[in-house]
């Protein structure tokens, strides 16, 4: 009983070996290039070439937007900023007001500072 028990295990064993794939499989996530077997182009330096079938350039090339197009997005973008400036500095009261207005308790102070009449000046002591 235990030999044949051993052998199922050691079957079970050699079968999941069999199916599993090694190291992943199926290969890398791109195909490898050709090796190197003729001189390098003259500008070379410029291709990222990381082994795989379809080196790319180093430096983007970017043809959706024409540079008089992105000039003008530029310009467009600064002029927002510039009438956003210009209204908040048309419309900006801490320079018209710089400080806090003051405010009193009991009507502001108006009994305490002489009534009606007195109401906005303070009373000296002479």
């Amino acid at each position: 009983m235990a030999g044949k028990a051993s052998l199922m295990r050691g079957l079970a064993r050699r079968a999941n070996l069999a199916l599993a794939p090694t190291r992943g499989g199926g290969g890398g996530p791109v195909a490898l290039g050709r090796p190197v077997s003729q001189p390098l182009p003259e500008e070379d330096e410029l291709l990222w070439d990381d082994g795989s079938a379809h080196p790319e350039w180093c430096l983007d090339s970017f043809d959706l937007v024409s540079k008089w197009e992105a000039l003008g997005m530029l310009s467009a973008g600064f002029a927002v900023f510039g009438v956003v400036w210009g209204a908040a500095a048309l419309n900006d009261k801490a320079s018209k007001m710089p400080y806090a207005p003051r405010e009193y308790p009991y009507d502001n102070l108006r009994t305490e500072l002489g009534g009606d009449l007195g109401a906005g000046t303070v009373p000296t002591n002479r």
